[in-house]
C-alpha cells in the first residue's frame, strides 16, 4: 500500500511537470534488449542542440521511472517517510521552476503484463522508440507475441514511434498498422538505416547513413564495434533529425557515443588481446548478435567465445540455449566456454554436436583461468553473460588489463558481498 501511494504521488507529479512545461520533449526508449545502448546514443545526439535529461542509472522501474523524468534521486531508505517528504517537496519545486531541459530521454522496462499500458496513464512521448522483441521474462509473458504486444503498446501513448525493423519480426506488423512510425536499422528496407563499411577490435566502426531527411547517404564514425550496435547508433539520428537537429550535429553527435559498460565494451587484454566485454546481461537476440561481430574478426589470430547461462527464459530456456549452441562455429572458435546451468545443459552440447571445442567452467572466475592458459597474442575473447549465478565480469577482470577494471559492472561492495557467497560454494565443493 506504502508503494502505491508513493507512485501514484510521483506520477501525478510528472503529469504536472509537462502541464507546466510543454515545450520540454520526451523521448521514451522501450524494448527487450539494447534499451541503454539505445537511450545513451539518443541522448549524445540531442545534446548537440538541446539540454537533455538522463540519469546514468537503469532508473526504469514503476517508482524509479518519474524519478528520473523529474531529476530527482530515488532515496536511499524507501521505507522512510521523512526521505519521501523530501522527495515530494523537490518534486512541487522542480513543476513550479523554469524547465532546465528541453528533452528528457527515459528508459522504460516492463516485467509483467500491463506495466507499458500504466504508464501511458500518465505519459505522452513526443518519440518512443523500441528496440526490439526478444524473449524476456518469460516465466511472466509465456510467449513472443506477448512480449511484442506489451513493448509495441507504448505506441498508444506517442506522437510517432521509431521501430527496430532488424531486431522486431515483420509478424508483428499487424500491431503497428494504425500508429503514426517509421523504422531504423541495419537493413536497406528501414526508411532510416546504416552500412557498415569499417570494423576494428579498437578502432570502433564506420557506416553510411541512408535517411529521408538527406538526399544522399553520409558517413558516419563511432566508438562501438558490432552491427546490432550500430542500430541504436541510427536510431539516436533518427530521432534527432525528427526533433529538427542538422545532418553535421547528428553526425558530430554519433562520434562522441561510447559504449555502455558491460555492453559490448572493448578493453585491452593481456598479451595484446581484445576482451569484448558484454557482461552485463544477456538474451538470445543479443547474444547472437554477439556472437556475430565476434565472426566478423576474421583476421586476428584466434577467437574465443565465453558464454554464460541467459536468464529470465522461463519455458523458452532449453531451446534458446541450444540454439546458441548450434550457432557456435568451430571453423570461427578455438574454443567455446561456458557457464551456468542451462548453458552447461544445453548450449555446451549443442556446440560440441557443432564440432567446437568446448570448456565447463565451474564457475566465471574458473572460465577466466582456463581461457588464460589457451589463449594466444592478439586474440579476441567475447564475454557474454548475466548477473544471477553467472557474473562473467569476473572472469574479464581475469582477462584483461588492470587499468580497464574500471570499466567492469557490478564492482560496488555490496555487489562484491553477493558474489563472494556464490563463488564461495564453488571453492568449497
Amino acid at each position: 500500500m506504502f508503494k502505491k501511494l508513493i507512485q501514484n504521488k510521483l506520477e501525478s507529479y510528472v503529469k504536472q511537470y509537462f502541464k507546466q512545461h510543454p515545450e520540454v520533449k520526451l523521448v521514451l526508449v522501450v524494448g527487450s534488449v539494447g534499451k541503454t545502448t539505445t537511450r545513451n546514443a539518443i541522448a549524445s545526439v540531442l545534446s548537440q542542440r538541446y539540454r537533455v535529461r538522463m540519469e546514468q542509472e537503469n532508473h526504469n522501474t514503476e517508482i524509479s521511472a518519474p524519478l528520473a523524468i523529474l531529476g530527482i534521486e530515488l532515496p536511499e531508505k524507501l521505507h522512510s517517510p521523512l526521505a519521501w517528504i523530501n522527495v515530494f517537496q523537490a518534486a512541487k519545486l522542480r513543476v513550479s521552476e523554469p524547465a532546465d531541459v528541453d528533452v528528457i530521454v527515459q528508459e522504460i522496462g516492463v516485467d509483467h503484463p500491463g506495466e507499458m499500458k500504466h504508464y501511458g496513464t500518465y505519459l505522452q512521448a513526443d518519440i518512443a522508440v523500441v528496440t526490439s522483441v526478444a524473449p524476456e521474462h518469460m516465466e511472466f509473458f509465456k510467449t513472443l507475441d506477448a512480449v511484442a504486444a506489451e513493448e509495441l503498446s507504448v505506441m498508444a501513448f506517442a506522437t510517432h514511434t521509431l521501430i527496430n525493423r532488424d531486431d522486431i519480426d515483420d509478424r508483428y506488423a499487424e500491431l503497428v498498422s494504425d500508429a503514426d512510425f517509421s523504422t531504423y536499422g541495419s537493413t536497406g528496407s528501414a526508411e532510416y538505416h546504416i552500412e557498415m563499411t569499417d570494423l576494428s577490435p579498437r578502432g570502433g566502426s564506420r557506416g553510411m547513413v541512408t535517411t529521408p531527411e538527406s538526399d544522399e547517404p553520409f558517413e558516419v564514425a563511432v566508438q562501438l564495434i558490432g552491427e546490432h550496435s550500430m542500430r541504436p547508433v541510427v536510431g539516436a539520428i533518427a530521432t534527432g533529425l525528427r526533433l529538427g537537429l542538422t545532418r553535421e550535429q547528428v553526425i558530430t553527435g554519433a562520434a562522441q557515443m561510447r559504449p555502455v559498460y558491460g555492453r559490448m565494451n572493448p578493453l585491452r587484454g593481456l598479451d595484446d588481446s581484445t576482451i569484448i566485454d558484454d557482461s552485463y546481461n544477456s538474451s538470445p537476440a543479443a547474444a547472437e548478435s554477439a556472437m556475430q561481430t565476434l565472426y566478423r574478426f576474421d583476421t586476428e589470430p584466434q577467437r574465443i567465445a565465453v558464454l554464460g547461462s541467459m536468464n529470465e527464459l522461463g519455458d523458452t530456456s532449453a531451446d534458446e540455449h541450444r540454439k546458441l549452441g548450434e550457432l557456435c562455429n568451430p571453423d570461427l572458435l578455438a574454443w567455446v566456454v561456458v557457464v551456468g546451468e542451462d548453458a552447461t545443459n544445453y548450449l555446451a552440447p549443442a556446440a560440441k554436436k557443432r564440432g567446437c571445442q568446448v570448456h565447463v567452467a565451474r564457475d566465471a572466475i574458473d572460465a577466466g583461468e582456463f581461457v588464460r592458459s589457451v589463449m594466444e597474442p592478439g586474440s579476441v575473447i567475447l564475454v557474454k553473460g548475466s548477473q544471477g549465478d553467472v557474473y562473467l565480469e569476473e572472469t574479464v577482470k581475469i582477462l584483461c588489463d588492470i587499468s580497464e577494471h574500471d570499466q567492469l559492472v557490478r564492482q560496488s561492495d555490496s555487489w562484491h558481498a553477493i558474489k563472494n557467497q556464490h563463488f564461495s560454494r564453488f571453492r568449497d565443493n
